[in-house]
């Protein structure tokens, strides 16, 4: 049984239970997932959509909870004894997670796995060193997406039973058009040095970063085009105002909004790099959607992000800290991406990090850790 979020419900995490679910089953397994109706209050979500209406909604899911109603918790749990299932893998990325997977583990008696997305929520929370101590003693052995979680995981826990994998790919959803047709799409000059930042904007994103590299990117070459495609958890105002404010308002492209399934291919293929600004990072599924429609990546070194980029290969590393390191890691990396070995390495990565290589350790971990005594 796989307890995370699924589509129709929007983000990173449930599009990767759901292509792991694919995965899982094309290699024989039977998965049944436990889904969300609601995973934050409505408050939180501020007139933002909860769903992409793009995605179809999971099929055959026989349960569901509410995140924010530790009731419906209750009743999932009891039920779960219903399947006979071998073992629980839940998919964790905040605190806020710890009591539901400690409840799950009691209530259904089965074996309780972590798919670890983050150690470490991305927002604060109050008690999350307790928190995290209660996940500890709730999971009988974690499968983390990168060496930066599993340090983080071990240097808190030594001990704990682990699996280091990686994130795997996101192939494009639709089909992917040329450069010059993307651009003309978008309304792009074909001729332009374009970057994308994609997903969605949070504070430890680097946005503010960003337009501070491009405010210096664009006094050295003009040609350089930034397009910003996703939905904002902060204000978006203020971010228009500080390009605004930095004299780049004309080379900076706003597309605020989630973006539905079927346009990312376009903005992707309009790209001539994906940049990630990170302040922090565990692993980031926007290295795995760039790389599977073929787009490098230029990122901050930051956590696990070095380790998912390869310099020179996949894209380009920015070592240093600050703006002007990354215009400068920017401007070097269009130096150089003409003779660099991008497509190859691409390439190769595609065929490292596939979903099967994925859940084929995975289920021998699994399979090992139910073999186990409670």
């Amino acid at each position: 049984m796989l307890l995370s979020p699924f589509p129709p419900l929007k983000g990173g995490i449930a599009r990767f239970s759901d292509e792991l679910c694919r995965a899982f089953e094309a290699a024989g397994c039977k998965v049944v997932p436990v889904t969300f109706r609601r995973i934050y209050p409505r408050w939180l979500m501020k007139g933002r959509p909860a769903t992409d209406s793009d995605v179809a909604p999971v099929s055959a899911a026989p349960l569901s909870l509410d995140l924010m109603n530790p009731l419906s918790w209750l009743s999932a749990a009891r039920r779960l004894r219903e399947f006979k299932a071998d073992v629980l893998l839940v998919a964790y990325w905040s605190g806020i997670l710890a009591p539901l997977t400690a409840l799950m583990r009691r209530a259904s008696g089965l074996k309780t796995l972590v798919l670890l997305h983050n150690f470490t929520s991305h927002d604060s929370i109050p008690g999350e060193s307790m928190l995290k101590r209660l996940l500890v003693s709730s999971a009988d052995g974690f499968i983390t997406l990168s060496r930066a979680v599993e340090s983080e995981l071990l240097a808190f826990a030594p001990g704990v039973r682990t699996l280091r994998l990686f994130h795997p790919l996101y192939e494009s959803q639709s089909p992917i058009p040329s450069k010059s047709d993307a651009r003309r799409t978008l309304g792009l000059p074909e001729a332009a040095k374009v970057l994308l930042f994609f997903g969605y904007v949070r504070e430890y994103k680097g946005l503010d970063i960003l337009l501070e590299a491009m405010a210096s990117v664009s006094r050295r070459d003009d040609s350089v085009r930034l397009v910003i495609a996703g939905e904002f958890i902060l204000d978006s105002s203020s971010f228009r105002d500080h390009a605004d404010r930095l004299g780049i308002a004309g080379k900076v492209d706003f597309r605020v909004g989630y973006v539905p399934a079927g346009e990312v291919a376009t903005l992707m293929a309009g790209a001539d790099a994906v940049v990630l600004p990170y302040r922090s990072a565990s692993q980031s599924g926007i290295v795995s959607l760039a790389f599977g429609h073929g787009v490098p990546v230029i990122a901050c070194n930051a956590g696990g992000l070095g380790a998912q980029v390869e310099h020179g290969r996949t894209g380009w590393v920015v070592r240093e800290e600050g703006a002007e390191a990354l215009a400068d890691g920017i401007l070097d990396f269009f130096r150089a991406s003409e003779h660099l070995p991008l497509e190859a390495g691409i390439a190769e990565f595609r065929r490292r990090n596939s979903w099967r290589e994925f859940t084929s350790k995975a289920a021998v971990f699994l399979e090992t850790c139910k073999q186990d005594e409670m």
